[in-house]
């Protein structure tokens, strides 16, 4: 079995397991593969702990789940040194962000330190205490969530901080078949009475080394010059949409920043080698574009009056920069 086969049974697995969030599971995946991060937004009860949860009992690595508090410290993530008075020494004691999986439950309800000190991680795949650097694992990957309802007493995550995540998903309610799904998956499972462990593995699991070479398949697929401009070009279209009509001038404050067009490039590629295609085309690059852009775009005060949204102005520069 191939490393794509290998992909698309894990992304069969997870869809068996976690009903109605295919678009959540497959983002997860090409986050995966780009070595990026996830900010995951929806209500409670939507699966996003149980997506990452399979998620990371399918592959070859461990799983840690924060629940971000307004009393949480930076050491509560980084860990802290321990002194031994039997000795006189301090060691070192990992915090939870050394392991390679790790869910920042409702991010956005810890203060500005602690967020400083998941995303310093998260960018520089370090973590430094006192004087001394502690290096994260290769395979690492935080996936942090926050619902959009009940922001009182919330530290919202500045438009720099959210910079640093790969793709920002909007995880909605499932339809009417996929909830009739969920009963009858629950039920199943209350019947078996197994351990999560049991419940949600794989036939294979991927090791990390599998995820690796994984990863470099993904970076040599074929991107063509003109689809590479294309992505300049929609990332460029953020900082002047007024180029592409007089209704869309003024709508946004900021635009995306060139890690935009990095992320476009990657997630494209990895959407691509989970079709298993070996070469990228613009609807790849056009289904990934809102996840990756809409938390780097700042509305204007006139977009935001006009009820305007972010997806709305990615669907507008979308519909109007010409396809190769």
């Amino acid at each position: 079995m191939s490393l794509q086969e290998k992909f698309v049974s894990l992304e069969s697995h997870l869809a068996d397991l976690v009903v109605g969030q295919a678009t959540l599971l497959n983002r997860m995946l090409v986050a995966l593969l780009c070595d990026g991060h996830l900010l995951v937004e929806g209500a409670p009860g939507l699966a996003k702990t149980r997506a990452i949860k399979v998620l990371s009992h399918s592959l070859e690595g461990d799983f840690h789940r924060l629940q971000f508090t307004p009393d949480l410290l930076p050491a509560d993530l980084t860990g802290t040194e321990i002194y031994r008075p039997q000795d006189g020494s301090f060691v070192f004691r990992e915090g939870p962000l050394f392991h390679n999986l790790v869910l920042a439950d409702e991010v956005n309800r810890a203060p500005a330190k602690v967020q400083s000190a998941l995303l310093e991680a998260m960018g520089e795949r370090q973590i430094t205490v006192g004087s001394v650097t502690y290096p994260l694992p290769q395979l690492f990957m935080v996936m942090a969530t926050q619902n959009p309802i009940e922001q009182e007493g919330t530290y919202p995550l500045p438009e720099a901080q959210l910079d640093r995540f790969l793709m920002h998903i909007l995880v909605d309610y499932p339809d009417a078949i996929g909830e009739r799904e969920i009963l009858k998956l629950n039920q199943k499972e209350a019947k078996q009475s197994t351990s999560d462990s049991e419940l949600f593995k794989p036939q294979t699991t991927l090791k990390q080394a599998e995820i690796l070479i994984a990863r470099q398949e993904v970076l040599d697929l074929h991107l063509a010059e003109p689809l590479q401009e294309y992505i300049v070009q929609l990332v460029l279209a953020t900082r002047d949409c007024g180029r592409y009509g007089d209704d869309l001038a003024g709508l946004l404050q900021y635009g995306a920043s060139p890690r935009a067009s990095i992320a476009l490039d990657r997630c494209a590629r990895a959407h691509a080698w989970l079709a298993a295609r070996d070469f990228v085309t613009p609807e790849d690059v056009q289904s990934v574009a809102h996840d990756v852009l809409r938390h780097r775009i700042l509305l204007s005060f006139e977009a935001e009056a006009a009820g305007k949204a972010p997806d709305d102005i990615v669907d507008l520069l979308i519909a109007r920069v010409g396809v190769p």
